[in-house]
């Protein structure tokens, strides 16, 4: 579920808390598939970790805050944790989560709509999704990860999931460039935004193997009810985590329906049995109606920003 995600804006940092992610994945474990599948192996999802912690590393060693709030004369604040030296952080003043300046992550790639717009800088709408704007930030959001996306992995794939998670940052990404045009975004909301809402595309099209279905589904809905609530809060972008939500939502129906046991059990019928369709007329209608959905959503916002 999408962490304490980030929205850095001038001297301060937008969070996107997203805190009770974790829950996702506890909760929807307990709930059964009859589904006869083996599981895969998830190696995407930890590599999405080593390069969100990699990329991190980098920011601060770019930022090297001893250096440039000295040759400067930025303020008066002092560097926290200046024992480790170029990467120490910035003061809690400018950066309560323990990170970079704001000028950083900009330069590094964080989302802005001048640089997009005007400078046609489109690469930032893909680059923010790695920026973090500091240490809790980052750990909140890798935890959230592991926990939703492990589990989608195993079950559907890294090639799926991993275009899940891009497509939905993207989307978020996108969403958050048309409102918000006066601050930088940084983090991963949209894209983890973006697996919770698949989940909940996931167990609506597969709605016939789960059991249990009431109690999943009312908890998948509490819990995002929960994090859209929390970006009401001051200083919370909820635009990167809606649109990143729409977006997989969408991408679930493309991407994650499950066949019918009947088709599952075909090599075990006698010869000559007629077989059923792969998958359950709905679950085409949502494919379809998804589909169309994603590509009228693009087209648009191709042809408003042409």
């Amino acid at each position: 579920m999408p962490g304490d995600d980030i929205e850095s804006s001038g001297g301060g940092l937008k969070r996107n808390n997203n805190s009770n992610t974790s829950s996702v994945y506890a909760s929807s474990s307990t709930y059964l598939i009859e589904d006869t599948e083996t599981l895969w192996t998830s190696w995407l999802v930890p590599m999405f970790l080593v390069a969100n912690i990699a990329v991190f590393i980098v920011v601060m060693y770019v930022n090297n805050c001893p250096e440039h709030r000295y040759t400067r004369l930025v303020g008066n604040d002092k560097c926290v944790a200046r024992f480790l030296g170029r990467f120490s952080f910035e003061p809690l003043r400018d950066n309560p989560l323990f990170g970079p300046s704001s000028s950083t992550l900009k330069k590094l790639g964080a989302l802005d709509w001048t640089k997009v717009v005007r400078n046609h800088q489109g690469w930032r709408l893909i680059t923010c999704i790695w920026l973090h704007a500091g240490v809790i930030h980052l750990i909140v959001n890798m935890l959230c990860l592991v926990f939703i996306g492990i589990r989608l992995e195993q079950q559907f794939g890294f090639v799926r999931i991993g275009v899940l998670y891009l497509l939905s940052g993207f989307g978020g990404s996108v969403l958050s460039c048309l409102f918000i045009r006066n601050d930088i975004s940084v983090g991963a909301s949209g894209a983890l935004f973006g697996l919770l809402g698949a989940m909940l595309s996931e167990l609506l099209t597969n709605w016939t193997i789960y059991t249990n279905k009431a109690a999943a589904l009312l908890t998948l809905l509490v819990i995002i009810a929960i994090n859209l609530a929390i970006g009401i809060l001051p200083r919370v972008d909820n635009f990167a985590h809606i649109g990143g939500f729409l977006t997989g939502f969408l991408l679930g129906f493309v991407l994650l329906p499950r066949p019918q046991f009947g088709w599952l059990e075909r090599r075990n019928l006698p010869a000559g049995t007629r077989l059923k369709s792969k998958y359950k007329p709905y679950q085409y209608v949502l494919w379809l109606f998804s589909l169309v959905l994603l590509v009228a959503g693009y087209v648009t916002i191709h042809a408003s920003n042409s």
